[in-house]
């Protein structure tokens, strides 16, 4: 028979027995449990905590690892900002020394400045007149109307040759055997094609060109055109002679600007190549408004300027 103790507790509501072994049982067992819960729980607690420490120390490893290929992102973009800086400031120089060539450049074919306006559209606008220099070449008398071997008189003061008293020499005389080539310099309209007796030229050619230009031929052998006719640039007009007050052999060949004698010389020069030059030689002709004039015109298919080679060589008058 089992050993147990009862207690029994007498008060107003009667009597009450408790069996001391039952309550130590359950005393155990609850007490059993409790350990058994706090100890499921805490390794559950040390499992957890450990789990999340690994997890934190392999994102910590990520965030190491981002903050390296960070930080070498940002010196490889820090060398990429000092490399574009220094383009950039390459760049400008460039741009800079552009805008005060195309300065230069608008200077001399008269474009007046545009406030704030990009390089771009200067360069354009530049494009746009570069593209005209074969239109004015084709309008404006240039290159030597023959083949080029010197000049025997120059435009200017001199005493005439035949007439033997110093008076103004209108045009230049250029060295030429009897019979050589006369091409027109420009087209233009023949307004004279034959002998002119009162001006001493013998047979003389006038061509009437664009905008005021006129070019005389004098003391030629024979004219190839007539007056009335229109000719294109290299068309041959006349073969040079001796006819008229000459003492032998050449060219008179003059250029006139609403009828003022201009110096030949800088037109049997002017070339694709020193376009630019004649602007600052010839100051008699208003470029600027010429050229704003000539923006207007296009020619398709413009003839370039007739050069022997002994014209390219001969870039200094004799």
């Amino acid at each position: 028979m089992d050993k147990h103790f009862t207690i029994t507790i007498h008060d107003d509501n009667g009597v009450k027995q408790f069996n001391v072994h039952k309550l130590v049982k359950k005393a155990l067992f609850y007490g059993l449990s409790f350990i058994l819960s706090l100890t499921i729980i805490a390794i559950g607690t040390v499992l957890y905590l450990e789990n999340n420490i690994e997890a934190m120390k392999e994102k910590r490893a990520q965030m190491q690892q981002a903050y390296i290929d960070l930080k070498q992102k940002n010196i490889a973009l820090e060398k990429q900002m000092q490399d574009t800086k220094r383009f950039l400031f390459i760049k400008k120089k460039e741009l800079d020394e552009l805008s005060d060539s195309l300065s230069e450049i608008e200077a001399l074919i008269g474009l007046k400045p545009i406030e704030d306006a990009s390089i771009e559209k200067r360069i354009n606008l530049t494009k746009q007149t570069s593209e005209q220099i074969a239109t004015s070449l084709q309008l404006i008398p240039n290159g030597s109307p023959i083949e080029y071997h010197g000049i025997t008189s120059k435009f200017g003061y001199r005493v005439h040759p035949t007439l033997k008293r110093r008076e103004f020499h209108r045009g230049t005389d250029m060295k030429a055997k009897i019979n050589t080539p006369v091409y027109a310099p420009a087209d233009g309209i023949v307004e004279w094609s034959g002998y002119h007796k009162k001006s001493g030229f013998g047979r003389l050619v006038i061509l009437q060109h664009i905008y005021g230009f006129k070019t005389y031929y004098g003391h030629l052998n024979k004219v190839a055109v007539k007056s009335g006719q229109f000719v294109k640039k290299g068309e041959l007009i006349a073969y040079t002679g001796n006819s008229g007050l000459s003492n032998g052999p050449h060219l008179h060949y003059e250029i006139r600007f609403l009828q003022r004698p201009l110096n030949p010389f800088w037109f049997i020069k002017w070339t694709q190549k020193n376009y630019y030059q004649i602007f600052t030689k010839e100051k008699k002709v208003p470029w600027q408004s010429l050229i704003a004039a000539l923006s207007q015109i296009r020619i398709v298919k413009p003839i370039p300027t007739q050069q022997s080679s002994q014209q390219e060589q001969s870039s200094k008058e004799k």
